[in-house]
């Protein structure tokens, strides 16, 4: 019995046709990047203080500055940076009556900070020292008491990831994975138009867990079909290639963020190249594997030749017995085959345990710890080279010593990493950056290694299911968890441990 890999080795396991594919099928990797990790810039918070009417038109008539006001009117306040600026009360005060003149600000600020003026909440908006940018905190006054609501940008994102995850992973082994592809793609591009023409926040909500339900689907499909096209040896190289190129979108992200200083028009950009993937249709063929595994032998051999032709090989004759191993089951595939037997039930929690560690591990390296401080953009700049040397580290340590000791050394190392880190003192500035660069480059191998050995574990007519079921199962479970966490919502700071238990002391 001849089986499709037998007809891939005539056929060419990695040659002319299949490089020319995962070329293709890499850039989908890069605005992946962008939407994964672009909250940085699209929800940047800057400097901010509370508008003042009055104030405003005190600057107007004194030609101040932002700064000069905000050095005059603004009270001081304690903080763990040290003493600061308030950024969410304002002094309550008459500034006509307060003896403030347009010649020297600076001179009556010791006088408004140290009096005994009574401040109130930022009752008219927000000033912001823009920086030059535009973000949807600064348009839709995401500060102070909702800060919290930038948070919910990126948690819906990972809402759309987990629905759209399951959703058209269920679609690409039902209709297999170009189709599925080709949907997703139309279904982001609309969905991040609409993203970035959102009128509101409850609007924008609604639209990035649409646009999270197409993105990370896709990519998942792309990575299923261009290991399904290549021979077995060949599958660890393009999926780990594939996921370089998210790293290679870091590097690019920051140069984009630097000169589209706009959060709607940036969302464009991330948007368009998902629109330029629906040309892949007409020039990249159905995974043969997923078509024998459908029963669609005639249409399989079809695209079969095809890659041999156009990496000048000739088929044999025994083509023509060409079967599937798995069209017997095919009828009978569904989510609870993740837990048939014993194995299948082992590997499906400890991955997925290993799914959701390494994206909470990977998103807060890169989106809380910064590397170099205040510099947003050489901070990723520096993310993205500290990532690529990850895909080469598992490209020299795999095929030598396996897959588990390289699997469980990254993880140990992130967690290494982010424990040392949380002990260095701020003054060791370059050991602390240092130490979290090597727990970046850590759940960086860590990620990647999850995705390929799914691939390894499951068999194809579960393939696509598997890989985005255990990519967002274990968020229910820590949804359920936080329903535990007490209400803070209003809730004055702990200052000992004792406040913990008895918060209304």
């Amino acid at each position: 019995m001849t089986t499709f890999e037998d007809i891939l080795e005539e056929a060419g396991a990695f040659g002319r046709s299949q490089m020319r594919i995962v070329s293709i099928f890499c850039l989908v990797s890069i605005p992946f990047s962008f939407v994964y990790v672009g909250i940085v810039f699209q929800g940047f918070t800057p400097e901010h203080w509370c508008r003042d009417p009055a104030v405003s038109g005190i600057r107007e008539r004194c030609g101040w500055s932002l700064q000069d006001a905000r050095r005059a009117t603004v009270p001081l306040m304690n903080s763990s940076a040290g003493v600061t600026y308030s950024q969410c009360q304002r002094l309550d005060a008459d500034w006509n009556t307060t003896g403030l003149t347009c010649d020297n600000p600076e001179s009556e600020l010791i006088q408004a900070q140290h009096s005994t003026l009574p401040t109130t909440g930022c009752t008219d908006g927000w000033e912001y020292d823009y920086e030059g940018r535009q973000s949807f905190v600064t348009e839709f006054d995401l500060v102070c008491a909702d800060a919290w609501y930038v948070d919910m940008f990126q948690a819906a994102l990972g809402v759309g990831f987990l629905v759209g995850s399951i959703a058209i992973g269920y679609l690409a082994d039902k209709y297999g994975r170009m189709k599925s592809f080709v949907m997703t793609n139309f279904f982001i591009g609309v969905a991040g138009i609409l993203v970035a023409t959102s009128p509101n926040y409850i609007a924008l909500l609604v639209f990035r867990v649409l646009f999270g339900f197409g993105v990370k689907g896709g990519w998942m499909v792309g990575y299923v079909l261009i290991t399904e096209l290549v021979g077995v040896e060949y599958r660890r190289m393009v999926g780990v290639t594939y996921q370089m190129f998210f790293s290679l979108g870091i590097l690019i992200l920051p140069l984009l963020a630097y000169f589209i200083p706009n959060w709607r028009w940036l969302q464009v950009v991330f948007t368009i190249p998902y629109i330029c993937f629906l040309t892949y249709y007409w020039f990249i063929p159905e995974s043969p594997r997923w078509l024998l595994s459908q029963n669609k032998r005639i249409e399989a051999l079809e695209i079969t030749k095809a890659i041999a032709k156009e990496n000048k090989k000739t088929l044999s004759k025994n083509i023509e017995t060409l079967t599937d191993e798995n069209t017997d089951s095919i009828s009978t595939v569904s989510f609870m085959d993740l837990f048939k037997t014993s194995k299948l039930r082992k590997f499906t929690f400890i991955l997925s345990f290993n799914w959701f560690t390494s994206a909470v591990v990977y998103q807060g390296l890169i989106m809380r710890l910064g590397i170099l401080g205040g510099n947003v953009y050489v901070d990723f700049l520096i993310s993205g080279i500290v990532e690529l040397p990850a895909a080469f580290l598992i490209l020299l340590t795999i095929e030598r010593i396996g897959r588990r000791l390289p699997f469980a050394a990254a993880n140990i190392v992130a967690g290494a990493a982010c424990l040392i880190t949380a002990f260095i003192p701020d003054s060791m500035f370059w050991l602390k950056s240092a130490v979290a660069c090597v727990g970046r480059l850590g759940i960086t191998m860590a990620f990647e290694m999850v995705v390929f050995v799914n691939t390894e574990l499951y068999p194809t007519v579960i393939s696509c299911i598997v890989r985005l079921f255990l990519s967002g199962a274990l968020a229910f479970v820590a949804g359920g968890l936080v329903l535990l966490l007490p209400e803070t919502k209003g809730v004055p700071l702990p200052e000992t441990i004792d406040d913990v238990d008895c918060p209304n002391r």
